[in-house]
């Protein structure tokens, strides 16, 4: 029986091989990758599903973290986002620093970008909770290399150990330190790099009198709090834009007051070291997505991203409450007077 199957699907190769060979050509071909993402509208995902706060009571509405679909494009996606009005195509080249960068690159930013944000969260959070916080680690990350003009021997993803045996907890003590080295030469830099701890030398440039090593890099800070909070988001999310709403999901889950009196709350912005809210981007994807997730309220940093947003909900003749915010101080005061 099986050798008879076996036969009629030899035979039928035989018959339509040339019409096979079309298939799997434009099979190939819809499938080829571009260097371009696709954006593909929005949505909103509630804060608590991946943040807990050790002893937390249940609120009576919710924070909700505003995002944007994004695909990487191949030769269909591509096709289509001229078809398909929310579609919208974006350069990958956009996100990168240099023309030598590669998805991977861009990917290692955008997680690190969502570790420093939890973390930045976490602290403003607990701080303004007056609840027991303490830093317990803080390493340097590569995140770009400079052009061909500033090489080196570094690249993104490095975690920097130590310069000159010397080790340094934060950018500024980094780049204090370099600039009592000599342009010319090189210093040496201990480094984990594929999960393995080498020492390499990396050459001293200048740039507008700075002394530098043709790097920029991050710092992620890693705390010890009490209660204790756990975050976890899914692998394929990244970037810092959940910044404002982690930070009000965690105060909200720490205090007794909760300030989302009952409303399905949506939003977006970065936290910032200081505290500020900070711009993001494909903001109309994220309140189309809060409105049709029927969110009551959408809050969105100032500057562009607001005079963005309300010209958009105006346009559109959108029935969700637009609130502007600086800081996320000023963030909590206009939550905590919602009626």
């Amino acid at each position: 029986m099986l050798k008879k199957f076996v036969n009629i699907i030899i035979e039928t190769i035989k018959e339509e091989y040339k019409f096979i060979l079309f298939l799997l050509f434009l099979l190939f071909i819809l499938n080829y990758p571009l260097n371009y993402y696709i954006v593909m509208g929005g949505g909103i995902s509630d804060a608590s599903s991946r943040i807990s706060v050790e002893g937390k009571k249940k609120a009576t509405g919710s924070f909700n973290i505003s995002y944007v679909s994004q695909l990487d494009a191949n030769l269909l996606f591509y096709g289509l986002s001229y078809v398909i009005p929310t579609w919208e195509r974006e350069d990958a080249d956009l996100y990168k620093y240099n023309e030598e960068e590669n998805f991977e690159d861009i990917k290692f930013r955008g997680d690190l970008d969502l570790e420093t944000a939890n973390a930045t969260a976490t602290y403003w959070a607990y701080t303004l909770a007056k609840k027991e916080i303490e830093e317990i680690s803080s390493k340097l990350y590569v995140i770009v290399t400079y052009p061909e003009e500033y090489k080196t021997t570094l690249k993104v993803g490095d975690e920097i150990l130590a310069m000159d045996d010397q080790t340094y907890h934060s950018v500024k003590e980094y780049v204090s330190a370099l600039q009592q080295k000599e342009v010319g030469s090189t210093v040496k830099v201990k480094i984990i790099r594929d999960k393995k701890e080498q020492e390499i030398d990396v050459p001293i440039y200048e740039l507008k009198g700075q002394k530098i090593l043709g790097i920029a890099l991050q710092q992620v800070k890693k705390y010890k709090t009490d209660p204790e909070v756990e975050i976890k988001f899914n692998k394929r999310e990244s970037g810092p834009s959940g910044g404002l709403i982690t930070t009000l999901e965690i105060y909200n889950q720490l205090t007794k007051k909760d300030i989302t009196n009952g409303y399905i709350i949506a939003g977006t912005g970065t936290i910032e070291e200081d505290g500020t809210i900070g711009q993001i981007g494909g903001i109309e994807h994220k309140i189309l997505g809060a409105v049709s997730a029927k969110a009551d309220i959408f809050i969105s940093p100032g500057g562009d991203n607001y005079k963005d947003a309300k010209k958009y909900i105006k346009k559109k003749k959108l029935k969700i409450k637009l609130i502007k915010v600086e800081t996320i101080e000023d963030a909590i005061k206009q939550l905590e007077e919602l009626t």
